[in-house]
């Protein structure tokens, strides 16, 4: 539990295969994957400006802790991209979601954190941020939150429970 963000929902892996990595989860006894192949994001700013960010991503869940692999398929800026050109793959950040989204960004920036980019999916209820602080060192995890209040919340409510009562069949689940 972070005394700033509550209470931590989900671990984030840049991957770059993610059939290759929802695989080798799945052989440890996690899924089902839910699979968007092309995911459509209703803006996408790295360091504030738009960028043109085409990405793949796989979610399931091992309790109540989601899992979440991206896969960049192009190579427009982001922090993905950062990382997989520093010659990093795996986990790379830590998501906490709110329901009280914009009241929390505000509170985090003024504590000193940076946007290093943010988008949306499916409205203003799906934002999302990854921040950064100045004092960091580039192996440091990031931080992301994440809107819950709106559809996102729910979908990932059915991954949790889709995972709950998995016996190992159809582990994934492509969407879209």
């Amino acid at each position: 539990m972070s005394r700033i963000f509550g209470e931590p929902r989900q671990l984030g892996y840049v991957v770059r295969d993610i059939d290759a990595a929802m695989d080798a989860w799945t052989r440890q006894g996690v899924g089902p994957w839910f699979y968007i192949e092309n995911v459509e994001a209703d803006y996408f700013r790295h360091r504030g400006v738009e960028s043109p960010l085409q990405m793949s991503v796989a979610l399931a869940n091992s309790g109540p802790l989601q899992l979440e692999l991206i896969q960049q398929r192009n190579d427009a800026p982001s922090l993905y991209r950062e990382f997989l050109d520093g010659g990093r793959e795996g986990f790379q950040h830590i998501s906490f979601w709110t329901t009280e989204y914009q009241a929390l960004y505000d509170r985090v920036l003024s504590l000193g954190y940076s946007v290093g980019h943010e988008g949306a999916i499916g409205g203003e209820h799906g934002r999302f941020a990854y921040l950064e602080r100045d004092d960091a060192r580039a192996s440091d995890t990031l931080i992301e939150i994440s809107d819950v209040s709106g559809p996102k919340g729910a979908f990932f409510e059915r991954v949790r429970e889709a995972a709950a009562g998995w016996d190992g069949s159809d582990p994934v689940r492509k969407l879209g």
